[in-house]
C-alpha cells in the first residue's frame, strides 16, 4: 500500500502536471524500467550486476529499458566517465530503448518542481551545519534522520554570512510505504517507515545550490513513466525520501526491488568498497570476456552455475525457458 497522496502544489505549473501525467500513463501502459549510473568513474561489479539484472528484469516483461545519467552532482562528474558507462554496457550487451536521459539537461523541469514546492509553503530553509548534523544524527547509523531543527524557525531563504540555507521538504505524520517485486526474486522486505521518526526532512535543495538527488530521481521516475526500479539494497532506506516527493506531487511510486549486496563467497560479508570496485578493466585483465563477465555477474546471485559462460541474449532465453516459480 502507497503512502497517502497530497494534492499536487497549487503553483505546479500546468506543462508540468501534463508531463507527470503523461509519465503516469507511460506507467500503465507496461513495464518501463530504467537503470541511473552516476558518471563519476567506472562501473564496479556491484554496479554491473545491477544494470544485468535490471535489463533482466525489463526484458523478461516484455518491457522498455532506459537509461538515465544522474550527473547533477558536476563537481564529482569524471571526464569520460560517461563514454565509459556506454562502452561497457554495450560491451556486455546491455542496450537500452529510446535516448539517453541526462539529469543535467532537465535542472528547469526540477528547479520548477522545486519552486512550486516552496510557494505553496510545503520547504523551509535549514540552516544546520554538517558538524551538527552529524552529531545529532550519530545513534541512526547509515541514515541521518533530520531532527527538525528549523521547522518551525521563521523562514529566512536569503543568504546569511555568506552561506545559503538549504532547503527542506516540511514531511507530514504518517507510514511512507512502498512495494517491493521482482521478477527475479531479488527484492528487499516491503517499504514502511515512519515519516518522522525513521525518514526525517529530507534536503531537496543543498546549501550549496545544488538540487537533490532525491528531488531529481522523484521528478524523473514519474515524468518518464518509470514502472519498476531495480538496485542494490543499500537504497532501500532512500527510496522513502523520493517516495515522499512523489506522494507531494499526487503520484503514486513505482514499484522496487532492492537486490541483494555484493559479498564474499566465503565470509559471507559485504565487499569492502575498494575489493568491490573492480569494474570490466580488472575483469578484462583476469581473462574474462563479455560471456565470462555475465557469467559471474549471473551467478552470484545463483541465476546460473558458477564458472558459465553466456550472452545477455542467451541469459534471458535461459531464464525465459524455465517454469514459473
Amino acid at each position: 500500500m502507497p503512502s497517502c497522496l497530497s494534492v499536487p502544489p497549487a503553483a505546479l505549473p500546468a506543462h508540468v502536471q501534463q508531463q507527470i501525467q503523461a509519465g503516469l500513463d507511460r506507467r500503465s501502459r507496461g513495464y518501463r524500467g530504467r537503470f541511473a549510473p552516476s558518471p563519476t568513474g567506472s562501473l564496479h561489479r556491484g554496479n554491473l550486476r545491477t544494470a544485468l539484472l535490471s535489463w533482466l528484469e525489463a526484458r523478461l516483461a516484455g518491457g522498455t529499458w532506459l537509461l538515465r545519467l544522474d550527473d547533477l552532482d558536476t563537481p564529482r562528474n569524471r571526464a569520460g566517465a560517461e563514454e565509459e558507462i556506454l562502452h561497457d554496457l554495450r560491451w556486455l550487451g546491455l542496450h537500452w530503448d529510446g535516448p539517453l536521459w541526462r539529469q543535467s539537461e532537465r535542472r528547469g523541469l526540477y528547479g520548477t518542481v522545486l519552486s512550486a514546492l516552496r510557494r505553496d509553503g510545503r520547504l523551509y530553509p535549514c540552516r544546520c551545519s554538517r558538524r551538527l548534523l552529524a552529531d545529532v544524527s550519530a545513534p541512526h547509523g547509515g541514515w541521518a534522520v533530520y531532527p527538525g531543527f528549523c521547522r518551525t524557525v521563521a523562514p529566512r531563504w536569503g543568504p546569511e554570512q555568506g552561506r545559503l540555507p538549504s532547503w527542506r521538504l516540511r514531511l507530514p505524520p504518517g507510514r511512507i510505504r512502498w512495494r517491493e517485486h521482482g521478477r527475479l526474486g531479488l527484492h528487499a522486505a516491503p517499504g514502511d517507515l515512519d515519516a518522522a521518526s525513521a525518514v526525517g526532512d529530507v534536503v531537496l535543495r543543498r546549501a550549496d545550490g545544488f538540487l537533490a538527488y532525491h528531488l531529481a530521481t522523484a521528478v524523473d521516475e514519474l515524468t518518464l513513466g518509470i514502472s519498476a526500479v531495480v538496485r542494490g539494497a543499500d537504497l532501500w532506506r532512500s527510496t522513502a525520501a523520493q517516495v515522499a516527493v512523489m506522494a507531494q506531487l499526487g503520484a503514486d511510486p513505482p514499484v522496487y526491488a532492492h537486490g541483494p549486496l555484493w559479498c564474499d563467497p566465503a565470509s559471507g560479508q559485504r565487499l569492502s568498497k575498494r575489493e568491490g570496485a573492480e569494474g570490466l578493466a580488472g575483469l578484462r585483465q583476469r581473462g574474462l570476456d563479455a560471456a565470462g563477465v555475465i557469467g559471474l555477474l549471473a551467478a552470484s546471485v545463483d541465476l546460473v552455475p558458477p564458472g558459465s559462460r553466456l550472452s545477455a541474449p542467451e541469459l534471458l532465453q535461459e531464464l525465459r525457458s524455465r517454469p514459473a516459480a
